[in-house]
């Protein structure tokens, strides 16, 4: 399942398949569309988890005024995917608490 006209990126024209990361795999996803409707169509619907409660977040409200959607995405916390378009080559990671970028020899959450 893809998206094909978005409330705030508009129409979408049919992109380009090329390849992402997420979390470490590599996924196709259609250049230029939403990320999180990349990840959707890929299977995967939790994006972060909440700092307090550590509780699963996905997409929400899919036009960016949330932040359900955030992940970190190309060592840049906060990102939110549903209103940021995909690009070959990005490397995607779920969000753990507030996002800050992992750094090398970090522990995994």
């Amino acid at each position: 399942m893809r998206v094909k006209e978005h409330p705030i990126l508009g129409e979408l024209e049919k992109g380009t398949l090329v390849e992402i990361r997420v979390d470490g795999e590599t996924i196709e996803a259609v250049e230029g569309e939403p990320i999180s409707a990349a990840l959707i169509a890929a299977g995967k619907t939790v994006f972060r988890y909440t700092q307090k409660l550590r509780q699963a977040r996905g997409v929400y409200c899919a036009i960016g005024r949330c932040t359900d959607c955030m992940m970190v995405v190309d060592g840049v916390p906060n990102v939110r995917t549903c209103v940021t378009p995909v690009k070959a080559g990005m490397n995607i990671e779920t969000q753990y608490g507030l996002g800050a970028p992992r750094r090398s020899g970090d522990e995994t959450h």
